[in-house]
């Protein structure tokens, strides 16, 4: 459950309790669906097994939730069905579909950033899943897919962002997109206008940068300092702006969070303007210290927050999968939109992702990545420490998959960038995500495929040997 969810008055078992009752009864999660297992949910939202479990208890005790031993827990059958659950005329049939022939393999180079650990990935599970599926019903992929999505994978989303985001959601306010830059055009084709202003943050996502100036977007840099974004800022640069683009749980590139007080002025802004918030909850299921940060979406009263998640960071990129949440006021203007639009693409990843995620899969995989990716962290910060030392300013950070660090006055980030592409080292210089004038100078550094402390030191030793001395 996010931080901001949190209420101090209400004992967090009664919130959780509150939390799924409420879901259950608005048709969120169905009968028979099986939710997360005390342990899992407890990882999931640090927080301790018997708060937990004594929501469990509660629900199970009057009767929104029923034990099946080996099976897990589950939503009861009885539990009657509400409006807008599976026999809603909104709703798409679910189709089961044949296996998909992944790409988990190539060259990772030494701190690519951006690709989670490729080593860790749940191969055997993923080749069962694929195998089940296929047993299915084959001849569902040869009909026309639903252009918004793969009903059993904007289900699964649905369920997953109430209970770990905060965010409440009927699946058909869930697209299913090609990926983040998707979503993005998504976006433009159907609540923005060519030329349209908008705050992006300042260094940010180079890449969606690009993407929105290319699609006709008109963007103003605004800063970012170590509450985020400075929204006061932004009025200032651009008070006119119809839209901001930001990553709030963990900002991209440089891993701090929005403050609350940044996150109510960016909401009153938005409210006030008329303006829609563009939230890339990046790398937010990868925190490895405290309570997960709140999604901005689940503080988003006056339903102003359009956002965007991807499933590239946390399975693997060659899904090409992403997914955005839009406010009930737009599900028809975006229904009607997506009928003119290319889509999702097949529904054969869609469908291993579905199932990966109903089967509890996706939950246990993002646990375990966690602890695995604070140790391999470790092995980078401790080789950069060892080898560099002081010529590197290592970015404190709680989360995610990759480490800022920056480099002294002597340095150029992007001579420096360049010399390390060139002998083969994926290390990206923090200045090219500046669109503005502070030109940071910093190394962005992927760790996730550091798979010893030997290989950390190694890819280390041959960055250090382009440094100015």
């Amino acid at each position: 459950m996010p931080e901001s969810n949190w209420q101090a008055d209400t004992p967090l078992y009664l919130q959780l309790y509150q939390r799924y009752r409420d879901a259950i009864n608005d048709g969120r999660l169905r009968p028979a669906e099986r939710v997360p297992s005390i342990r899992n949910l407890a990882s999931e939202l640090h927080v301790a097994r018997g708060t937990v479990e004594m929501a469990y208890q509660m629900l199970v005790s009057e009767g929104y939730l029923v034990t099946k031993g080996a099976a897990g827990t589950r939503v009861s059958p009885q539990i009657a069905k509400q409006p807008n659950a599976e026999n809603s005329p909104q709703r798409r049939k679910a189709a089961p579909v044949r296996s998909y022939q992944t790409c988990l393999t190539g060259n990772i180079l030494p701190f690519q950033p951006g690709v989670p650990a490729l080593d860790a990935f749940p191969r055997k599970i993923w080749s069962r899943l694929s195998a089940q599926t296929l047993r299915m019903v084959e001849s569902a992929v040869m009909n026309h897919p639903d252009p918004a999505g793969y009903a059993p994978l904007r289900d699964a989303i649905a369920s997953y962002l109430g209970i770990s985001r905060g965010i409440a959601c009927t699946p058909e306010q869930v697209f299913i997109t090609i990926g983040y830059r998707g979503a993005l055009e998504l976006l433009c084709r159907t609540v923005l206008r060519g030329g349209d202003d908008g705050w992006y943050e300042n260094p940010g996502y180079s890449p969606g940068r690009y993407f929105l100036q290319q699609m006709g977007m008109t963007l103003t840099p605004v800063p970012v300092d170590k509450e985020g974004l400075q929204v006061a800022v932004g009025e200032q640069l651009a008070p006119n702006a119809r839209f901001a683009v930001v990553t709030p749980s963990h900002q991209s590139p440089t891993g701090v969070a929005l403050s609350l007080p940044r996150r109510l002025a960016l909401l009153a802004w938005a409210n006030q303007k008329d303006a829609w918030i563009i939230e890339d909850d990046y790398d937010s299921e990868f925190r490895y210290n405290g309570h997960p940060l709140p999604a901005l979406k689940s503080l988003d009263h006056e339903q102003r927050v359009l956002y965007t998640g991807s499933f590239s960071k946390v399975l693997f990129p060659g899904l090409r999968l992403g997914y955005l949440v839009v406010p009930p006021s737009l599900q028809l203007a975006f229904d009607e939109a997506v009928n003119y639009w290319p889509g999702p693409g097949s529904i054969l990843p869609q469908a291993m992702v579905a199932a990966f995620m109903q089967q509890g899969h996706f939950v246990r995989h993002l646990r375990k990545m966690r602890q695995l990716y604070a140790v391999r962290r470790g092995y980078l910060v401790e080789a950069l420490q060892l080898i560099i030392g002081t010529s590197l300013h290592i970015q404190p950070q709680a989360g995610g998959i990759q480490l800022l660090a920056y480099l002294d006055e002597q340095q150029c980030d992007k001579t420096v960038a360049a010399g390390a592409q060139a002998a083969g080292l994926a290390v990206k210089a923090l200045s090219e995500w500046d669109a503005g004038t502070q030109q940071q100078n910093g190394l962005l550094m992927g760790f996730t495929n550091f798979t010893t402390a030997e290989e950390a030191h190694a890819a280390v030793k041959r960055l250090s040997a382009l440094l100015v001395p």
